[in-house]
């Protein structure tokens, strides 16, 4: 047999154990092979290379290991770092009992020093000492319901199922009761004070009326909310504009207030130079809202404006049966905005009703923002009657709310351990402040923003309406004119003058179809004329209003009811429950007119309520009584006056 020549013809490679006995092979095959030899030998070379970087990883990570097992191994400690761990371990045993000890003395040291400071002077610290005895009270209070919540509910418990079983003839003599004691009120009241109050009375009673002809669902309206909510409102004017007391705290509430934002003026006069003041609004009003926005959400960041709004939603929500997300709204109302306020909420509102949802609405048109607050101050603008009005509209807003839009559906259940509020994002006090001045950045620019294109706007169309009237000679014929007519039957029925009502008439309609930054500017002008004195008529142009008239402007004005505001309040829910964006939509509207009523009833209890010779001087009590035709002769005001001007 012969042994024939085999190779295996494999692409790429070449057996080299026939390397000799190859003869018949020509060129090209042979540089081919080359080829693929010096291909083999680079990816050998590489393989190699990453073996080798293989290697080299892991005997690092040996080595690595190595070192951390050296560092595991037990060392001995000094003395000092001993004395360390044993004191970190006691901290760590005994932290509650020495937090107790820390607080127990920053207490002690409060407590001396306020009994020090009422030794000395009691009448100086009686302000510290009223926010100590409140201080206090709230604690134990707070101490109490989380410890004995379940016993005190136990308690109660009897009482609430005697009121349930007894409640269909109840109701009734405590309607007969009420009906009784608002005409004895009238009747004394109106022999002292005048029939103005009645003109007030019969104008709340005209827009309860009006919200109810006009309601969603007039035949499911449940009156709790509706009239709770209106004796909240006389209760708390009852005691701010009637007592003694009540008038001072908020009056002097006011001077603190007033004299706290004026600190704005340190950094505005830093940033602005020394004649900041020349250009008022941007260089002195603006910075206001900077430094109240930023220590608001410090106040935020430490849990006291939760606590704070927690309590006054829960009072709301007590005394008027509105479910507790509604409530909350409602309360953080009064401090901050209408786009704000729904985030204390935020994970519940997807979840809330039609008529819920109304009454968040409503109550951020109802109520203004506490960083406008400061503003408004400085315009001159009452601050008492302000952050009186901001509170009694709180209560009006959800009245109004469930009069205009009552509640057809079942609220789901929210208990209120597990109703739990937003928290601020902040980590720290600092980045609070720096996160609430940065947050106002916006604010203020759209404040701005607003106000140079509504009063241009409002200037070109006074212009094209006097060209207009100018045809018909009646060249006077402009906005304030026309909104004056339009709200004057409004104005006149919360008390104001008959001889002021077309003014008052003139800032509704500003505030309505603008906002309520015009509307306080051209009221500041009123308040500055009045308190310059001089002539009250010019041309036939009224100068000035009573103080009554300017206080019941005030609080007529007190809201965000306004077009702007519409699709502010819009954008803002839409984009915290889109799932609700059909039902915001339809319902804004109604909330805004429900919002501009509550600032109307808040007017017409105001007007009920107040007395001139709480805050007017003599001279001005005087001449109000000769320009009114129905101020009361034989006023125990007008008596006290001219003795103490005759002595």
């Amino acid at each position: 047999m012969e042994l024939k020549e085999t190779t295996h013809d494999h692409p790429g490679i070449r057996n080299l154990s026939f390397q000799n006995d190859s003869k018949g092979v020509d060129v090209t095959n042979s540089k081919g092979f080359q080829d693929n030899s010096q291909r083999i030998k680079n990816s050998q070379n590489k393989k190699a290379n990453q073996e080798n970087e293989s290697i080299n990883i892991e005997s690092d990570l040996h080595e690595n290991k190595r070192d951390s097992v050296d560092d595991e191994q037990p060392r001995l400690k000094g003395h000092l770092e001993k004395k360390y761990d044993k004191a970190c371990e006691f901290y760590k045993k005994h932290k509650t009992r020495i937090h107790y000890v820390i607080y127990g003395i920053l207490i002690t040291a409060y407590l001396a020093v306020v009994i020090a400071a009422c030794s000395l002077n009691f009448q100086r610290a009686l302000p510290l000492f009223i926010i100590t005895v409140v201080a206090i009270f709230f604690i134990c209070w707070d101490f109490l319901i989380a410890k004995y919540e379940d016993r005190i509910a136990a308690f109660f418990s009897h009482g609430e199922r005697y009121l349930k079983k007894k409640w269909f003839w109840l109701k009734w003599v405590l309607c007969a009761v009420l009906v009784i004691a608002v005409i004895c009120w009238l009747i004394f009241d109106t022999a002292k004070q005048g029939s103005r109050q009645l003109i007030s009375f019969g104008g709340l009673v005209m827009y309860v009326l009006l919200m109810f002809i006009f309601s969603k669902f007039p035949t499911r309206v449940a009156w709790r909310p509706v009239f709770s909510g209106i004796g909240i409102q006389f209760i708390l004017g009852l005691l701010i504009l009637r007592t003694k007391v009540g008038f001072d705290v908020f009056n002097w509430l006011g001077i603190q207030i007033q004299t706290f934002l004026e600190y704005s003026d340190t950094g505005a006069k830093f940033v602005f130079g020394e004649k900041y003041t020349d250009h008022f609004f941007a260089f002195k009003v603006l910075p206001i809202v900077v430094f109240f926005s930023t220590v608001m959400s410090m106040l935020y960041h430490v849990g006291f404006m939760q606590w704070l709004v927690g309590k006054v939603g829960w009072i709301m929500q007590i005394f008027m049966g509105t479910t507790p997300v509604e409530s909350l709204v409602a309360a953080g109302n009064i401090f901050v905005g209408q786009t704000e306020s729904p985030l204390l909420v935020r994970p519940y509102l997807p979840y809330i009703t039609k008529s819920e949802l109304h009454a968040v609405m409503t109550a951020g048109f109802s109520t203004i923002a506490g960083s406008v607050l400061g503003a408004y101050i400085s315009f001159g603008v009452s601050a008492s009657h302000l952050l009186t009005a901001s509170v009694m509209s709180a209560p009006a807003s959800l009245a109004t709310s469930k009069l205009f839009w009552p509640e057809t559906e079942k609220p789901t259940e929210i208990l209120k351990s597990g109703l739990q509020m937003a928290k601020g994002e902040s980590k720290n006090l600092l980045e609070a402040a720096s996160q609430g001045a940065s947050t106002s950045i916006l604010l203020v620019a759209n404040i701005a923003a607003n106000l140079i294109s509504f009063l241009a706007l409002l200037a070109f169309l006074d212009s094209v309406l006097s060209w207009v009237g100018n045809m018909f000679d009646y060249p006077q014929l402009n906005f304030e004119n026309i909104c004056a007519y339009v709200f004057m039957p409004f104005s006149f029925m919360m008390g104001v003058d008959w001889e002021d009502s077309f003014i008052v008439g003139g800032l509704l309609g500003y505030k309505t179809f603008f906002n309520e930054f015009v509307a306080y500017e051209h009221l500041s002008k009123l308040i500055h004329n009045r308190e310059k004195g001089g002539s009250m008529y010019i041309n036939g142009v009224k100068q000035y209003m009573t103080v009554r008239s300017e206080a019941i402007a005030t609080y007529a004005l007190c809201g965000f009811a306004n077009f702007g505001s519409l699709g502010l309040v819009v954008g803002a829910l839409t984009s915290i429950a889109p799932s609700k964006k059909r039902e915001i939509a339809g319902g804004a509207f109604r909330a805004m007119i429900a919002g501009t009523v509550a600032c109307f009833m808040t007017a017409c209890v105001a007007g009920i309520l107040i007395v001139p010779g709480l805050e007017d001087p003599c001279h001005t009590l005087l001449g109000n009584a000769f320009n009114s035709t129905d101020f009361p002769a034989n006023s125990t005001e007008l008596v006290e006056c001219c003795q103490q001007l005759f002595s």
